[in-house]
């Protein structure tokens, strides 16, 4: 299917070329020559776009391979999409962002890449659901790891509209996540149509799935409200949903008929208002297909079986109650009010001078009105054939013709048993039926739309912070040499631990711990996902030749206090520079200054020398807070710059 999207995207983009041709030349054999083109090229166009109308049209494959007694159902196809490579785009970013060798996710690009390559040829049951739910939970991953606002991947993902073939182009994740969405949904439906209508067991499963698939469709309008492709905008979802909630109510019917329909007054009265309920939800289905644009994308086939499911049930509705008014009488055990009560509930509104107990108990009134019934109930069944006559991909379905026959032959038999020879001169014409269910079809979102994944990617660290939207420094080493066994700093956080109370004296400041650095590594142990507690162990053992450790420092993009600032002045600029004077209150020479040497836990119960500091800070928006202090060096003076 998608070699004929790409051969009808190139007899389009070989359409429009001949005729630019066209308008730009004035040679008259040029332009026969074009004309000719334009004719064969546009001739290939209509063929392929009525084979892919076919293929859309072909419902009969998703259909349950012993299925012959039930009406076909409507099952979504699934969106086809390019095979995407990975491998370069993720290894460049790895190296350029992470700073690490992009050759060593080989693995996990592969994995990555079998899932998503997996993923557009399905398995049509449960383990093809989980297998696309794995997916769509690792999307939000991938996304966090690779794809940032500022930094283009290249990569391009390319799905095709389920139901013109158009393609549709994007870097982002949004369309991938959408059309991932769709396909599950689509294979809820796929499920759904397969599954054995004659047992109960299959039924359940039916109406769960196309509930499902109604759930999902929901969740995908309501989250993706601006999606390209228009097999996933606000109308066609809207009618999708209809559509699937619409085929989970017939198979609730079918579900209430399988053990059989007691031929009791209340029984067939129940199973009309039921038959109507399923009719008029078509009838909605079918008003929603043929409005523009949706008609123009939407198979025939489908809006003609949605037409033909409304009027058959319709006519099963009124067959019913025909049924119940000829075939039993008011006797004197049976319950006068409850029959009252429910023929009343059936009718919008009875014919003028009928009241529902006229007609129950008035034997010439209740054949009046049950032929009425009948009759309607005939009418609608040869609308059904004759539109079912009008589509020619429906005329392959020989199992809903069957059935249509069926229902036509015993509304007619039904007549010919109680018809008389004054039937000729009776006018009556039946009431509409109202719609009621016990069981209404209702969305219904699956808890296996998403499920609880590994990343991938995991070693690069918690998501939390080593993703795509922070920017890093390159690891940088440091050799800690401990000093009276104090390291100098303390650590925090959860993994990665970071580095606070850096004592600006220590080896390790000297050699370029900043506060605020992530530790990541411990000589060769990597400790990305280390808590504080393990980091200490490591950094414990720490002898008087010390170890390295790599740090990484957040890059800051918007800088918290501007380096300069600019007035003008009789229009002439004038740039200050805003700077940190250190001074001393008493007068005193910097280098006498000490600094507060902050006590670290990994000083192990030494006492620690005391030092004292003092700065001078810029005031800040928020004055009444304490602006974060720059202890001065001694090898500064006093108008030191920080």
């Amino acid at each position: 299917m998608c070699n004929k999207f790409c051969i009808t995207k190139a007899l389009s983009a070989l359409y429009m070329k001949s005729a630019l041709s066209l308008l730009a030349t004035s040679n008259n054999k040029v332009k026969e020559m074009v004309l000719l083109e334009l004719s064969y090229v546009n001739s290939n166009l209509q063929l392929l776009m009525g084979q892919l109308e076919g293929l859309n049209s072909s419902v009969d494959v998703y259909q349950n391979a012993q299925e012959t007694a039930n009406i076909p159902l409507i099952a979504l196809g699934l969106k086809e999409t390019k095979e995407v490579d990975f491998s370069t785009p993720f290894k460049d970013f790895i190296l350029d962002h992470y700073s690490e060798d992009g050759n060593s996710y080989e693995d996990e690009i592969a994995d990555l890449m079998d899932l998503r390559q997996a993923c557009r040829t399905p398995s049509r049951n449960e383990a093809g659901l989980e297998l696309m739910a794995k997916y769509y939970s690792h999307i939000p991953l991938v996304e966090s790891r690779f794809f940032s606002p500022n930094y283009q991947t290249g990569i391009f993902f390319t799905w095709y509209d389920s139901f013109t073939g158009v393609p549709v182009c994007q870097q982002n994740l949004s369309l991938e996540k959408a059309s991932i969405l769709f396909n599950m949904a689509a294979l809820y439906s796929q499920i759904a149509t397969r599954s054995n209508r004659q047992t109960t067991k299959g039924l359940m499963e039916a109406i769960s799935s196309f509930q499902k698939a109604a759930g999902i469709l929901n969740h995908l309008k309501e989250t993706f409200t601006h999606t390209p492709s228009y097999d996933m905008s606000p109308a066609m979802l809207s009618m999708l949903i209809r559509l699937m909630l619409a085929q989970a109510q017939e198979c609730l019917f079918e579900k209430t008929a399988l053990p059989g329909i007691r031929n009791q007054f209340n029984s067939l009265m129940k199973m009309a208002q039921e038959a109507a309920k399923v009719s008029e939800i078509y009838d909605y289905v079918h008003q929603s297909m043929i409005q523009t644009p949706i008609k123009d994308n939407v198979p025939l086939l489908w809006s003609t079986m949605s037409q033909v499911k409304a009027n058959h049930y319709r006519s099963m509705a009124h067959y019913f109650v025909a049924s119940a008014l000829l075939d039993h009488q008011l006797g004197p055990n049976d319950d006068e009010d409850q029959q009252e009560k429910t023929l009343s509930q059936v009718y919008d509104h009875l014919p003028e001078g009928r009241t529902p107990l006229d007609i129950l108990k008035k034997k010439d009134e209740r054949q009046c009105i049950g032929k009425a019934h009948i009759r309607r109930a005939i009418l609608g069944h040869e609308e059904a054939l004759r539109t079912y006559a009008l589509c020619h991909h429906l005329n392959k379905m020989d199992a809903l013709q069957d059935i249509l026959k069926a229902s036509h032959e015993r509304s007619l038999n039904k007549c010919s048993d109680n018809e008389n020879e004054d039937d000729f001169t009776d006018y009556t014409e039946a009431p509409d039926i109202i719609s009621k269910t016990e069981h209404k079809a209702e969305l219904e979102v699956p808890a296996t739309i998403k499920v609880k994944v590994n990343d991938f990617f995991q070693r690069l660290g918690p998501l939390s912070v080593f993703s795509a939207k922070q920017r890093w420094t390159a690891p940088r080493t440091i050799r800690l040499r401990p000093e009276d066994r104090d390291l100098g700093f303390t650590l925090k956080g959860e993994s990665p631990v970071q580095v606070v109370s850096l004592d600006p004296q220590c080896s390790a400041a000297t050699d370029g711990l900043k506060e605020g650095d992530y530790i990541v590594a411990v000589g060769s142990t990597d400790c990305k996902w280390m808590g504080v507690s393990e980091v200490m162990r490591l950094l414990k053992d720490v002898n008087h030749e010390g170890t390295d450790i790599q740090v990484v420092s957040l890059m800051d993009s918007t800088p918290s206090m501007p380096t300069k600032s600019a007035t003008f002045c009789g229009n002439l600029p004038k740039t200050y520079s805003m700077i940190c004077l250190a001074y001393d209150d008493d007068g005193k020479n910097p280098k006498s200054r000490k600094v507060t040497k902050k006590s670290s836990f990994l000083s192990w119960g030494l006492k620690n020398k005391l030092k004292s500091a003092s700065t001078l800070s810029l005031p800040t928006a928020d004055w009444n807070k304490p602006f974060p202090s720059f202890p001065s060096s001694s090898s500064h003076n006093d108008s030191a710059l920080y």
